[in-house]
């Protein structure tokens, strides 16, 4: 812990030497808000014909739509401790979603930029979903909670909102069992950021809001006024709960402009994986569904707005993925990365305009639970490779030409794919040794697990 605070204290020192901190009545705000299991073609901002998202067509128009934005991981708890760590899910060794009971979490060790920012001045929040610790670890002092990585002040969840989304009794303040809420859990979630931003936050002070919806993962439950919007359809249920979300995203951006904020922060919208088709969620084509590290599994939403550095309109084809979120607020917010320890994610400023970003680790994804054909990938370029469970057969594919991926290259191009295969054991090995190994290590040679891959 004393060697974590030091550093802090130094990336600070570096950044104050290099002129790199802004004036404080310029540090922009930073707002990262997620839905849960929302696929990227599950909003008439990615094409939906029916799916009203008007808050995120006013993201978009204002903003960058990222039409190639990745989750870090197929399924939820890595993708968000990627976002808040900018290291991929089995470096930072929260390598499985943490649904039960299990060792896993997000280490006191690893850095989230809400600490970073604190150094800095910025008053933090967490509202919403968590899902960074197992069951037996939630609200329990002696593993790391919301207030040891950085928030001030949190509202949050272990994982789904429970008993559904509507009248939800399981989320804690603070520390503290908040009980039953009546309504619905975006719209909620939404309340408590507002009411943080309006009551709390010190208006001097520049701050970092994480808003993490619950919707549309299951135990779904829509509130009437959204379901109606879609009377009659047999998937009315959830694609009102989208509706539902975006309503709430909307409660939050009026709120920005109420206080003044708007104009001042970055506001980055995404998902944390792809969609459960069997709960109604779509893909909008692409291969695959959460677990998966095709496509579908990991293509998600991505809409930035910081207005005076974003053109409105913008279209971004650049490939970008939750892991930069780290990179890119610390670039914003004039702050160096870290030096001890490996740094996956990158800016994405100049993806904000659609220009490459300079990215040194290649796009990795390893999904624990996913389907035994696609359990790991590395995208370089325009190309991607996805791997079996054991890492014995490969399929190859050129994105940007094959974004369905229907067409598997490796046998018309079995030097390319030796290539990519090289690069990902490479890769893989780095992040075995760096990463905290025991955990998966102990869970693979479980009893019935046997001595291979297949986690």
């Amino acid at each position: 812990m004393k060697n974590r605070e030091l550093l802090k204290a130094v990336l600070f020192v570096a950044a104050v030497s290099a002129g790199m901190v802004e004036a404080k009545d310029v540090r922009p705000n930073i707002v990262v808000v997620m839905a849960d299991d929302m696929g990227w073609g599950d909003s008439g901002t990615y094409g939906h014909e029916l799916i009203q998202t008007p808050n995120m067509d006013k993201l978009a128009a204002e903003g960058v739509k990222f039409m190639q934005c990745y989750s870090a991981c197929g399924v939820c708890s890595p993708s968000r401790s990627a976002i808040l760590t900018g290291r991929t899910p089995y470096r930072n060794g929260v390598w499985r979603h943490l649904s039960g009971n299990h060792e896993a979490h997000l280490r006191a060790s690893e850095i989230t930029y809400p600490e970073l920012l604190k150094g800095l001045g910025y008053e933090t929040c967490h509202v919403g979903k968590w899902h960074l610790l197992s069951k037996q670890q939630f609200n329990v002092p002696e593993y790391p909670q919301p207030g040891d990585h950085g928030y001030d002040y949190w509202m949050y969840s272990q994982n789904n909102a429970i008993p559904s989304h509507k009248n939800p009794n399981n989320f804690v303040r603070n520390g503290e069992p908040v009980g039953e809420l009546k309504g619905y859990s975006a719209p909620l979630v939404a309340d408590e950021a507002i009411h943080w931003l309006k009551d709390i936050h010190d208006r001097s002070k520049p701050f970092a809001l994480s808003v993490w919806f619950h919707e549309p993962h299951k135990p779904i439950a829509t509130d009437i006024q959204f379901s109606d919007l879609y009377k009659g359809h047999k998937n009315s249920t959830y694609m009102g709960n989208i509706s539902q979300m975006d309503y709430a995203l909307g409660q939050v951006m009026a709120a920005l402009d109420e206080i003044g904020a708007a104009e001042n922060t970055l506001i980055f919208f995404t998902s944390d994986n792809g969609p459960v088709k069997a709960s109604g969620g779509t893909t909008g084509g692409l291969r695959g569904g959460k677990r998966s590290d095709h496509e579908g599994g990991i293509r998600v939403p991505g809409l930035a707005r910081w207005p005076g550095h974003i053109e409105p309109g913008t279209i971004s084809d650049v490939p970008v993925v939750g892991t930069d979120i780290f990179s890119t607020v610390l670039d914003i917010a004039g702050l160096p990365l870290p030096t001890d320890r490996t740094i996956d994610g990158v800016s994405m400023v100049p993806a904000f305009a659609g220009k490459p970003v300079d990215r040194k680790v290649p796009l990795f994804w390893r999904t624990h639970v996913s389907p035994a054909g696609d359990r790991v990938a590395l995208r370089t370029g325009d190309w991607k490779l996805v791997g079996n469970d054991t890492m014995t057969k490969f399929q190859l594919f050129e994105i940007q030409k094959d974004w369905k991926e229907e067409n598997d290259l490796s046998g018309q191009m079995p030097e390319k794919t030796e290539k990519m295969k090289q690069t990902l054991f490479k890769l893989w090995k780095d992040i075995e040794t760096e990463g905290p190994n025991e955990w998966w290590e102990g869970e693979r040679n479980k009893p019935g697990k046997g001595a291979t891959l297949n986690y």
